[in-house]
């Protein structure tokens, strides 16, 4: 108990300070990752952690479920809506490319994986951290269609990976490396189909008995900030109970959301808000005591240059590509594809990959952890700077 307490009163010492912290150039993430490696076994050896796959992968589920349904709350739809072609081109033509791109250069560097293992990996990579990218989303600097784009690309994609990444499985568990077009379809499209019905039908009916308890004063005060807190966790369960994405029915409906409470909205969003944030740094803090601490040593050279290629050739290029007629500055197109942090989404799909038991099973926990350990610190330390360069422009 005494490590969950010393956890505990880590995150209440920076929630007391989280204002004057977030202004500066380094993140929560950065912080509790550092803290985890120093407190960790390998360092002072105060935070020892016994957590098995299962119960981490809830810990960072519940903490993306909880940060994609706030985050989509705060969209502006009348935005979005005047660029919707940009997320649309990242998505339908940046991500696959990103992952054909990552399968391509995975060659180079592990020989000894399959085609299947290495389109693994690249999917799992290739999904952006809508955490990571808070510091970017809510900078005002960046011009409004920017933040929007990267909101709905963080947003929807780590829903599109995941029937990729069951599909994989499948593929891999049959060893027969072959799938028809046709199954390919269906299973991409009942995913994607079965998330979104569930967030949009349980927000729906939840928005509007939340609306006729406030009409009513129906709700306690003390209720209002655990509201969207609980919805959030409902629509990510329930999708998931029925073999849907629960990521994609999170996100839809903390659209949905915000667009029936739009005068009430704030009133809920503190609580999820919070929540989520604690939930991150709980996740961070774990990923740098028992995660990396246990192995950073393992690291080689391959596995370091992979990390940095897909943290930037492989991420950029392909976005880049998808942007071309646009109509978006030089920078502009470069901001967008270099702020495509790793983190949770990534974290989540490692554990069930490592679940099902590929054969480079080691290879490819320690390829995949690596480029989220230093996506951490590249996006991070560069969010600030990059986005407070558009004042100048």
């Amino acid at each position: 108990m005494i490590h969950l307490a010393t956890m505990a009163l880590l995150i209440l010492a920076y929630g007391i300070l989280a204002e004057k912290i977030e202004k500066a150039p380094i993140s929560g993430p950065i912080i509790f990752l550092v803290i985890g490696i120093i407190i960790g076994p390998i360092g002072l050896n105060l935070l020892i952690f016994d957590v098995g796959n299962e119960g981490y992968k809830i810990l960072a589920e519940l903490a993306l479920a909880l940060v994609l349904f706030t985050d989509a709350t705060k969209t502006d739809l009348k935005v979005l809506r005047g660029s919707v072609k940009l997320p649309t081109r990242m998505l339908l033509i940046g991500l696959p490319l990103t992952i054909v791109l990552g399968v391509v250069t995975g060659k180079l560097f592990f020989t000894q994986f399959s085609w299947i293992e290495l389109a693994l990996l690249a999917t799992v990579l290739a999904p952006t951290d809508a955490a990571l990218g808070e510091p970017v989303v809510n900078n005002k600097s960046v011009p409004s269609k920017l933040r929007s784009t990267l909101n709905v690309e963080s947003g929807l994609n780590d829903g599109i990976v995941v029937p990729i990444v069951f599909l994989l499985l499948a593929i891999y568990s049959t060893q027969s490396g072959e799938v028809t077009g046709q199954h390919a379809l269906i299973l991409f499209l009942e995913e994607l189909g079965i998330g979104a019905a569930i967030g949009l039908g349980v927000t729906f009916i939840m928005a509007r008995l939340i609306k006729l308890s406030l009409k009513n004063h129906w709700m306690e005060e003390s209720w209002k900030p655990m509201m969207m807190v609980v919805l959030a966790i409902g629509c990510f369960t329930l999708a998931q109970a029925i073999h849907g994405s629960g990521f994609i029915a999170c996100y839809v409906g903390g659209l949905l959301f915000g667009k029936m409470l739009l005068d009430d909205k704030g009133q809920f969003q503190k609580g999820a808000d919070g929540t989520g944030k604690v939930l991150s740094l709980m996740v961070w803090i774990i990923f740098g005591a028992v995660v990396i601490s246990e192995n950073i040593s393992y690291f080689s050279w391959e596995i370091v240059v992979y990390s940095l290629l897909s943290l930037t050739v492989i991420r950029m290029i392909p976005v880049l590509l998808s942007l071309i007629g646009s109509g978006l500055t030089r920078y502009e197109a470069f901001f967008l594809s270099w702020f495509g942090p790793r983190g949770l989404a990534s974290i989540v799909f490692i554990i069930i990959v490592m679940d099902v038991g590929i054969e480079n099973n080691a290879t490819f926990a320690l390829t995949a952890v690596c480029t989220v350990f230093l996506s951490v610190f590249a996006h991070g330390f560069t969010a600030s700077p990059m986005a407070n360069a558009f004042k100048t422009k």
